[in-house]
């Protein structure tokens, strides 16, 4: 049965990701009503929102477009930086609702915001801590349940992930729809492009929770037996 759950998520991840991109190309197409590239449109929404001190800037790659809580900036891939079009108001306004959520202390971000080094440090141990724990299993279990509390925290951290693209998609629909810039169709194809984004999210959420289960059986059970 986790097989074939594995089987399924890799299936729907493939899908949702297939849709994603081919969505996001179709959007991309489609310009806008008025003369805004995205770094226009996160600077306008930032402005709107009490955080003109964000910056916005360009990065490298397709879809690597994110908020920096550190040094205060939106990033935004070239695609969506300099061009104008559906897809590109839906990320920039999606990257600045993360910037906006910071200002306003936003609950959900502040928690996942918390928990970032600890999963960056369980990233980095468990690995070794699930080889020392296959190799000691049958002189103390106790490094597995490490490595597995670790993993266990990276699961939680995927599902708290969730709510806080959610909210973000929320705001950046809102705003393009209250301001003007977005309606009807256009409106429609936005919240679409951020649906299918948010899918992604919701797919990783599942395979990392079905990669614990499988985890905590095969090590957990099999002691057992």
């Amino acid at each position: 049965m986790l097989y074939i759950l594995f089987g399924a998520i890799f299936l729907l991840s493939f899908i949702v990701q297939t849709s994603l991109k081919s969505k996001f190309t179709k959007y991309s197409k489609v310009p806008l009503g008025v003369p805004m590239a995205g770094r226009d449109i996160a600077a306008a929404m930032l402005q709107q929102n009490r955080c003109g001190d964000v910056k916005v800037t360009s990065v490298s790659g397709q879809l690597t477009d994110h908020f920096n809580p550190a040094n205060r900036t939106v990033n935004l891939s070239e695609p969506v930086y300099g061009t104008n079009s559906i897809a590109a108001a839906a990320v920039a306004a999606h990257e600045s609702g993360h910037a906006i959520q910071h200002q306003e202390g936003y609950s959900m971000l502040q928690l996942r915001t918390k928990m970032v080094p600890i999963v960056s440090f369980a990233s980095k141990t468990m690995s070794w801590l699930l080889l020392a724990g296959i190799m000691i299993v049958e002189v103390t279990p106790i490094p597995l349940y490490i490595a597995l509390a670790m993993f266990g925290m990276t699961v939680l951290f995927s599902f708290i992930t969730l709510p806080v693209e959610v909210d973000a998609s929320r705001r950046a629909v809102k705003w393009l729809e209250g301001s003007g810039i977005a309606s009807g169709q256009q409106l429609d194809m936005a919240k679409d492009a951020l649906h299918a984004a948010a899918y992604t999210y919701v797919v990783s959420a599942l395979g990392s929770l079905a990669t614990l289960v499988y985890y905590a059986l095969m090590f957990l059970g099999g002691r057992r037996r």
